[in-house]
């Protein structure tokens, strides 16, 4: 196991060390706050003399199986499949006298389960207060915590400046020495095209996100049954995923799965993606961004029901108004897009005013869904097909 010294690291470390009862890392994308966090965690199992029992919590399991566990593995160097003491069933890692616990806030059983000596909460201001506040007390020693600061939430109000409460401010440049050339470009591009997400993701300072294209939705665990499924799918390629989105709308509820959120796949990976994701040839309906008619044509020649979204003036807003006729869902694996939607956001101008023009880097997802609603409701109401919902 390679250890990235970072910031973040030496401060949860110094933290420990000292007896501190927890330790709070806010700061901007990629500076290294969730990596550094399971690196201290590692090393303190490693050392350990006697039993320890640490509890690593997000708001779903889905979200640290694509965030944290990949994370603790990619530090490990080893595979979850061939690591012996790792237990997929049950989502804990032993490490000598030391057992480590994943588990998602949604997870009520485990939540008001048994003690333990060490929590951490991961981008901790998607959970709930009540749920922080019912772990932490349940905790006995040490406690840390991550975040990107979007908004003032219950770290701030009352833990933050707290006596026994150490903090850690960072940011990319923190962790430029490891991060790849095109990661800083990338962080370092939205400096003048977008200063809210510049000041929160880039400087780690404090924002609030205003102007949210879809401020509202919940999680569900799976899809319902019945009603007719769909798909929407936005192209990308070197900088930008490829996503596909299943969704049911029922009533006046729209339910949405992420499938696919993947960069550098072509046209024929995206065919055979579909093929691994059991999408039934000639028969379910997908809809695409309409402005790649060729990429549109090659799919639909491997014999999948794939259609240009409707093409209307300002086709983007038109999408976003169709979308928010709904209570929108999504399911807890549908992880960058959930994180899509609470980042999507209408840009302001030079005065401060809020555009129809909408942050790029939170779009993919929200555009996949959107023209897989509009393709549908087209359908329904121009096809001659009544669609009946209720309020």
């Amino acid at each position: 196991m390679d250890i990235v010294s970072t910031k973040n690291l030496k401060a949860i470390l110094q933290a420990w060390a000292q007896g501190s009862r927890r330790i709070l890392l806010e700061g901007g994308t990629s500076s290294s706050k969730t990596y550094s966090a399971l690196q201290a965690l590692i090393l303190i199992a490693r050392k350990a003399t006697k039993p320890l029992q640490i509890s690593v919590v997000s708001e779903s399991l889905p979200h640290l199986k694509r965030g944290c566990i990949r994370d603790l593995f990619n530090i490990l160097g080893e595979s979850p499949d061939t690591y012996p003491g790792w237990s997929k069933t049950e989502s804990t890692l032993t490490i000598g006298p030391v057992k480590v616990e994943f588990f998602g806030a949604d997870q009520a059983d485990k939540v008001r389960g048994p003690r333990r000596d060490i929590l951490f909460i991961n981008e901790g201001n998607n959970v709930p207060w009540e749920t922080a506040q019912g772990l932490d007390i349940r905790t006995s020693t040490f406690t840390i915590v991550d975040w990107n600061p979007t908004s003032e939430f219950w770290a701030h109000e009352f833990w933050k400046g707290q006596p026994g409460n150490d903090y850690c401010h960072s940011t990319y440049l923190d962790a430029k020495e490891v991060l790849p050339e095109q990661v800083v470009a990338d962080i370092e591009s939205y400096r003048d095209t977008d200063p809210n997400w510049w000041n929160i993701y880039g400087l780690g300072l404090l924002g609030k996100v205003t102007g949210l294209v879809y401020p509202f939705f919940d999680l569900i665990d799976k899809l319902p049954d019945g009603g007719d499924t769909f798909y929407g799918l936005d192209w990308g390629y070197a900088h930008d995923p490829s996503v596909l989105v299943r969704s049911k709308i029922m009533g006046w509820n729209l339910y949405s799965e992420e499938l696919l959120y993947e960069p550098f796949l072509t046209n024929d990976d995206i065919a055979a993606r579909f093929d691994q994701l059991q999408i039934k040839r000639n028969y379910d309906e997908i809809w695409a961004d309409p402005d790649e008619p060729k990429s549109i044509e090659e799919i639909h020649r491997y014999g999948f029901n794939i259609k240009p979204s409707p093409k209307v003036k300002g086709i983007e807003e038109y999408g976003h108004q169709k979308v928010r006729e709904f209570k929108q869902f999504w399911t807890k694996s549908s992880v960058n897009c959930i994180k899509e939607q609470r980042n999507f956001m209408y840009v302001k101008d030079k005065d401060g005013v809020l555009t129809n023009k909408t942050t790029h880097t939170w779009s993919h997802g929200m555009r996949a869904r959107a023209y897989g609603v509009t393709g549908k409701l087209d359908t329904l109401g121009g096809g001659g097909v009544v669609i009946t919902r209720h309020r």
